[in-house]
């Protein structure tokens, strides 16, 4: 009698915990819709368990991304703050401690984005589902979000009196790509490699690029974005640096980011995760391009992304190469 009774309370026990875990894969997944753009669309196209991984560290990043970015709602000394205190709760995470801190952080709130500032209100929801993690990925996110969160803390740290950063060298502009995307890439292939040995025989080519991945997705983004940038006092390009240096820059890392994809594909990586690498090189190689042609404001439009996007869902259930650069399109 005792052991159906203990039976059956096992099963409703895990009823209840299926059950909690669909309404948080549920509540992480609008975070995330609300505060991303491209990688909204990209993250669902991973395999679990890397797609919950990857959508709470996105979470994660983007709570220190809002402290660095909060130079007109806060003084230099509270955006530091906040971002070492953020690295302490990822060292000792707590639920009890991330509500404090989440009250504390929204008196006086550092974004008018409101889903940021939705993100922050549920960072105890965030901190719950990385408690939830396994011990290994628990210890990717953690290492390189508190590394990220250190960067931005000494990126904020070099702004002026103003609150702006000056950028003066391609150097420094590379510093502060490593900082804000470069780790990212190397954060995301420590995931795709945690228990996947088919891509063990290529994990190192894999890290070798994994730095220019990130760090040629937020050169594009920079490109894109300069005109508002310099209006809103982000001077991230600088000044007496060429231009077609940071593009050359670009094209490099991003052929560094096609090798990257293609090397997973050609490994028997998971389709998801051939995907999600490929859809943002897709996505940046033609806005580039039409950044260089149109100049800095220049976007794909929607139905130029989902037409990118079809292409390459129909290329990797093909098992044709992914993505090509526009030089090995033009060669071929």
């Amino acid at each position: 009698m005792n052991s159906e009774r203990e039976k059956g309370s096992a099963v409703a026990e895990r009823d209840q915990t299926a059950g909690q875990r669909a309404d948080d894969r549920e509540l992480l997944q609008d975070l995330l819709v609300k505060t991303s753009r491209t990688f909204a669309l990209a993250i669902p196209l991973l395999p679990d368990p890397t797609l919950r991984e990857v959508t709470i560290a996105y979470l994660l990043f983007r709570i220190a991304d809002t402290f660095e970015d909060a130079s007109v709602q806060w003084e230099k000394p509270q955006q530091i703050e906040a971002l070492a205190v953020f690295g302490d709760l990822l060292r000792e995470p707590s639920v009890e401690r991330a509500r404090e801190l989440a009250q504390e952080w929204l008196a006086e709130p550092p974004s008018k984005h409101e889903g940021y500032l939705e993100l922050l209100d549920r960072t105890p929801d965030v901190i719950a589902a990385f408690l939830g993690l396994t011990p290994g990925a628990q210890r990717v996110v953690a290492h390189h979000t508190i590394r990220t969160a250190e960067g931005m803390a000494s990126i904020v740290e070099r702004t002026g009196p103003d609150g702006v950063l000056r950028l003066r060298s391609i150097p420094e502009l590379q510093d502060y790509c490593y900082v804000v995307a470069g780790i990212v890439g190397e954060m995301l292939t420590d995931l795709f490699l945690l228990d996947r040995l088919s891509l063990e025989p290529i994990a190192e080519y894999m890290q070798q690029r994994s730095v220019a991945f990130g760090e040629g997705l937020q050169l594009v983004n920079i490109l894109k974005d300069s005109a508002d940038d310099s209006v809103e006092g982000r001077n991230y390009l600088p000044f007496d640096i060429d231009r077609r240096e940071v593009f050359s820059l670009a094209r490099q890392d991003l052929e560094a980011a096609t090798e990257y994809t293609l090397a997973i594909q050609q490994a028997g990586g998971p389709d998801g995760i051939v995907l999600f690498a490929g859809l943002p090189v897709a996505l940046a190689w033609a806005t580039l391009e039409k950044v260089e042609k149109e100049g800095p404001g220049a976007k794909i439009g929607r139905v130029a992304v989902f037409a990118i996007q079809g292409r390459l869902t129909r290329a990797v259930a093909a098992g044709k190469p992914a993505i090509r650069s526009p030089d090995a399109k033009k060669s071929a």
